[in-house]
């Protein structure tokens, strides 16, 4: 009687190490998700429900007092379409971004360059001219208000000295914008400078080496290694404080109240008295949602024309 031995093939046996290599990744998965559940708590807590919520509220007559809610759809929307104040709100935010995001990117540039050498002296300057980022809005409205005002203001002394007539920057509709934006320079030039300084410490030395063996002049240097070296610094620049400064609210309504005859009301204060003035919550969640997807739009394009650059 013969017997045969039976052989088990490669392909039949079990595979232990693929069955622990899976396990492994499933509690890895497990252990990432752990730490990532706080996280997501949070920001589903406080900002994907505020959000929705938001949305929602802009569908209906909806008063922050008392419980009317009455669902009218796209009613909110279509009053914006009709509202001078929004418009004249929509014009000065606007207006405000597109002449102080690219003047504070400007200025932080310039600090950066200016400041960037290795020497304590130089390192105390960045930490004064950072410092001013640590301010809150009262403390910094504050200042400049007392430094803006045309009695015993700083500016309004200067000028008497020289023996011309003080101005009341922010009492005059021609002056009070351009107030708001330099307040708001000097608030906001820290950050900038610290992204620039950044971006400078990551070009290589040996490129400066080899331009200054080639005796390039400094605006060439500027110009061809610099400057295009800190393209994607630029542009993070530019849409962070394109984002920052359609969301102005603080320095407008501490240091104007809105004024003179509206000139500086931002959307964000629109929002505000909207909500908190009239009561109005479902048609100041409206305007908060025109604004985010203009916030949206500029970070959009950011990361568009991100992608092309690296390509």
């Amino acid at each position: 009687m013969s017997v045969q031995a039976t052989s088990v093939t490669p392909a039949q046996a079990p595979d232990a190490g693929s069955r622990n290599e899976g396990l492994a990744r499933h509690r890895n998965a497990v252990a990432g998700y752990a730490f990532l559940a706080p996280f997501l708590l949070f920001y589903a807590v406080f900002l994907l429900y505020p959000f929705a919520l938001g949305l929602w509220m802009s569908l209906h007559d909806w008063e922050i007092v008392g419980d009317f809610r009455e669902y009218i759809g796209l009613l909110n929307y279509a009053e914006l379409w009709d509202d001078p104040y929004f418009w004249e709100a929509l014009k000065r935010t606007l207006q405000f971004a597109a002449m102080t995001a690219p003047a504070a990117t400007l200025l932080g540039l310039v600090l950066a360059l200016a400041l960037q050498k290795p020497l304590r002296i130089y390192a105390a300057l960045r930490a004064v001219f950072f410092a001013s980022n640590i301010f809150s809005v009262t403390v910094v409205t504050l200042v400049w208000a007392m430094v803006l005002n045309p009695d015993r203001g700083l500016i309004a002394n200067g000028l008497r000295a020289v023996g011309l007539q003080p101005i009341a920057f922010l009492a005059d509709k021609d002056w009070a914008m351009p107030a708001l934006m330099v307040t708001s320079l000097w608030w906001t030039a820290g950050l900038p400078m610290a992204l620039f300084l950044a971006g400078l410490q990551q070009i290589p030395p040996e490129v400066y080496e080899a331009a200054r063996l080639d005796k390039a002049s400094r605006w060439a240097v500027l110009r061809h290694i610099t400057l295009p070296a800190l393209a994607r610094t630029t542009l993070l620049v530019v849409v962070l404080q394109t984002v920052m400064h359609l969301q102005v609210f603080g320095q407008p309504l501490l240091m104007t109240r809105g004024g003179p005859a509206n000139s500086t009301r931002p959307l964000v204060q629109l929002i505000y008295e909207t909500s908190f003035r009239d009561w109005r919550s479902g048609y100041a969640s409206a305007i908060s949602t025109v604004l985010f997807v203009l916030m949206f739009g500029v970070a959009l394009l950011q990361f568009r024309l991100s992608r092309q650059e690296g390509e």
